[in-house]
């Protein structure tokens, strides 16, 4: 199973995104990440593995060129991370090989409220959303908007960022799970903790995207 870098046309621009797709692809999750991290994260990077053994394409890119990623105002610009992020969701999800794929959501730190906002936006077209250790606050007005299972993750010692967290779950109406992972930081550094991120999120995804395109395809 391969990583290929792909070029993103977004306006005028061109975004890099690292693509993994593999043979027996069910579904295709995309990465929003927090401010001052890219599409190398080690973290989201091992998430993506994760999610990769169980057959789930990812996508990570970068919502913003170098020299506007440069600029640090700009990394809590949620409306242009959102922006950025449908014009690659509608873009990637129109290549032959992944147009039929069914689509996720994972949105870490800021990066989670770009991935709700944009989730309220294109409504059915996202099927499931992941934030870890989110700011889903920063969507606050666009959370109950959103019509799919969003799984909230937030560590323990993030104290400040799981009243965040309570605070956006009461707005939200979809079917919604916050996971309150014991003993972890905002970062997820600790031992385990963010292998039991992975495997929350592709539970998660398997659930209600996979599981749920199965059903419905019984059912026809």
């Amino acid at each position: 199973m391969d990583t290929i870098e792909i070029d993103i046309p977004v306006d005028e621009l061109i975004l890099k995104g690292n693509l993994t797709v593999p043979k027996a692809a069910n579904s295709l999750v995309f990465f929003s990440h927090g401010s001052g991290s890219s599409r190398f994260s080690k973290r989201n990077n091992f998430v993506a593995s994760v999610l990769n053994q169980s057959n789930i394409a990812t996508l990570l890119t970068d919502l913003f060129t170098m020299e506007e990623d440069a600029v640090y105002e700009n990394r809590f610009n949620i409306d242009l991370l959102t922006q950025r992020l449908i014009a690659v969701t509608n873009y990637v999800s129109k290549l032959p090989n992944l147009k039929n794929l069914p689509i996720g959501y994972f949105g870490a730190s800021t990066g989670a409220a770009s991935a709700l906002k944009a989730a309220a936006r294109l409504k059915d077209k996202v099927k499931a959303i992941v934030s870890r250790g989110g700011r889903p606050d920063l969507a606050f007005d666009d959370l109950p908007l959103i019509q799919v299972p969003t799984l909230l993750i937030v560590g323990s010692l993030d104290r400040i960022v799981i009243e965040l967290n309570q605070q956006a779950y009461m707005q939200l109406n979809c079917h919604k799970k916050l996971e309150i992972i014991d003993g972890a930081n905002h970062l997820f550094e600790e031992a385990g903790t963010l292998e039991e991120v992975a495997y929350l999120a592709s539970k998660w995804f398997t659930e209600y995207i996979v599981n749920a395109k199965e059903k419905s395809h019984a059912f026809r």
